[in-house]
């Protein structure tokens, strides 16, 4: 008889070929022409084990979603780890802040993943709650504002309110050339990174230490 952690790991499997599945055939087909049978034929497993597991179509799509916003936020956060971490000069801020963003905008932002999720968020906002992506639309902004908060501990920002800080860093850098260009990916558009770099001096010209 098989171990309750031999059935775990079988769970798991499952798990990620359903999603496996349905993610290829949601950005192939759409939500409305995949089916689940298909998903179930694609992923190996049986039509009543996709129902067992994710209830509903919809609800399947949503967890589609949430693993792919999943991976960026952890791409973030290793981006983080990797840049923002034991500053203690305030002369090197702004090349710090230039090389976490520029690297959000190439390794995050320039990825296949964020590309998939935002070709299934406009592709199925119809019929994803709140766009899809609300979920955990705030880790990573949560996640900056913790290192912003750290620079200020150390007496190298002033940042009275650190999530509003990390908001209008987010504002003044990415949010910026999305709006100007369409696109945030430095790896393919050399436009980015004037305005990412601007962005960075106009933030540090409000907030460095006095």
């Amino acid at each position: 008889m098989p171990t309750t952690k031999t059935l775990r790991e079988g769970s798991t499997q499952k798990r990620a070929a359903i999603l496996t599945a349905a993610r290829e055939l949601f950005l192939a087909d759409g939500f409305d022409r995949t089916s689940v049978d298909a998903v179930a034929a694609r992923a190996e497993v049986s039509k009543r084990t996709v129902y067992d597991y994710f209830g509903d179509k919809r609800t399947l799509l949503q967890a589609v979603v949430d693993g792919v916003g999943q991976s960026l936020v952890t791409t973030t956060r290793h981006i983080l780890d990797d840049t923002l971490t034991d500053l203690t000069e305030a002369a090197d801020l702004e090349d710090v802040l230039v090389t976490f963003s520029m690297r959000i905008a190439t390794d995050m932002l320039g990825s296949a993943e964020y590309a998939t999720l935002q070709r299934l968020v406009r592709a199925q906002s119809a019929h994803v709650p709140d766009g899809g992506e609300n979920s955990m639309a705030d880790a990573p902004d949560e996640a900056l504002a913790e290192r912003l908060a750290a620079f200020a501990e150390a007496g190298l920002l002033d940042v009275p309110d650190a999530r509003l800080a990390a908001d209008q860093f987010i504002a003044l850098t990415f949010n910026v050339a999305l709006n100007r260009f369409g696109s945030a990916n430095a790896a393919e558009d050399p436009r980015v990174r004037p305005l990412i770099v601007e962005g960075v001096r106009t933030f540090l010209r409000a907030y460095r230490s006095r």
